[in-house]
């Protein structure tokens, strides 16, 4: 009894001073909330500071997700924003990851068990999974007797869920790991591995609330999505695109490194059109402003009576260029 109650302090010990560190981490964030809320403006020198403070969040918040696990946690503690990131979260994802890739599938179980009351209500099927890879497993190894046990304590139980996967893995025990007879050839299949560690980084961040994407990428694509026009991946959109060009563009979407990275971003939402004076169209559609057009045009040398539209670089005849009338 004495042992028990021993055992049971420590417990208690360990958890006070987990809660401990996290009720530290969440004031330390909701300061950090809170400075950039007292900033007046913009311009203030502060909000640079914040902003800086911000983007090392990102970028730790990147390397962890890539795998850079010693590198997000040197430029956290440089920064000193530990408990702004969630390092030790994204390194136990990443370990469990790792041996779930390497075909070994303890650790996953161990964290199934300590999340189940949180992966109940969200009907999970990770820990499924997971032990239906052991039964595979055992299978694989040709103790069918030790199949049949698994299967009646650990599988049979989620019958109403997954009739289909469970009515499949019987028929297993059937098919030797050589077989070529689908389904159970992807069954023994070892790129199942990689698809139980993908389910279970989806299931991590699901239960963590994390995004599915790193940080980063979100922030970068609201402000690209932000200042992309249809122009942006036009043909014509820049002298990088079109040598015949003879414009220039100091647009971030249509340099080299992001105009790819945007493709597949909404445009801008822009409630105002801003026309050049005097504007005209070209015999393509295009439209410039008159003078624009003809000092360009006498710029580069052109015949008179002769323009070239400066994004793509046609020349037509200044009789076929026509005025456009805004209504």
């Amino acid at each position: 009894m004495i042992s028990r109650l021993q055992g049971f302090q420590r417990k208690m010990q360990s958890l006070q001073e987990e809660e401990k560190v996290l009720s530290e981490h969440s004031r330390k964030r909701i300061q950090h909330l809170k400075d950039l809320y007292e900033i007046p403006s913009l311009a203030d020198v502060k909000y640079d500071e914040w902003s800086r403070i911000r983007l090392d969040r990102l970028l730790v918040d990147y390397l962890l997700r890539s795998g850079y696990t010693e590198s997000a946690r040197a430029l956290a503690r440089e920064k000193g924003i530990e408990a702004l990131v969630d390092l030790d979260v994204f390194v136990r994802c990443r370990q469990i990851e790792e041996s779930l890739r390497n075909g070994n599938m303890a650790e996953g179980l161990t964290w199934c068990q300590e999340h189940k009351p949180i992966m109940k209500k969200t009907s999970n099927n990770l820990e499924f999974q997971l032990r239906l890879q052991q039964y595979i497993e055992i299978r694989r190894d040709g103790k069918l007797l030790a199949a049949r046990q698994h299967a009646q304590r650990y599988i049979a139980p989620h019958t109403d869920s997954h009739f289909a996967e469970i009515h499949t893995a019987a028929a297993l025990l059937a098919f030797p790991p050589d077989t070529t007879a689908e389904p159970y050839k992807s069954m023994y299949s070892s790129s199942r591995w990689s698809d139980l560690a993908n389910l279970f980084i989806k299931t991590h961040h699901e239960l963590f609330s994390l995004p599915s994407q790193p940080l980063l990428h979100i922030a970068l694509s609201a402000g690209l999505s932000a200042l992309k026009t249809p122009s942006c991946h036009s043909a014509y959109a820049s002298s990088s695109s079109n040598a015949g060009s003879s414009t220039t563009t100091l647009c971030p979407i249509c340099s080299t490194e992001l105009n790819e990275l945007a493709r597949g971003l909404p445009y801008a939402h822009h409630t105002k059109s801003y026309v050049e004076n005097d504007p005209v169209v070209l015999p393509n559609g295009r439209i410039y402003g008159r003078e624009r057009l003809m000092q360009m045009s006498a710029k580069i040398g052109l015949e008179n009576g002769k323009v070239k539209d400066p994004t793509t670089g046609e020349i037509f005849e200044g009789t076929k260029v026509r005025k456009v009338y805004i209504s």
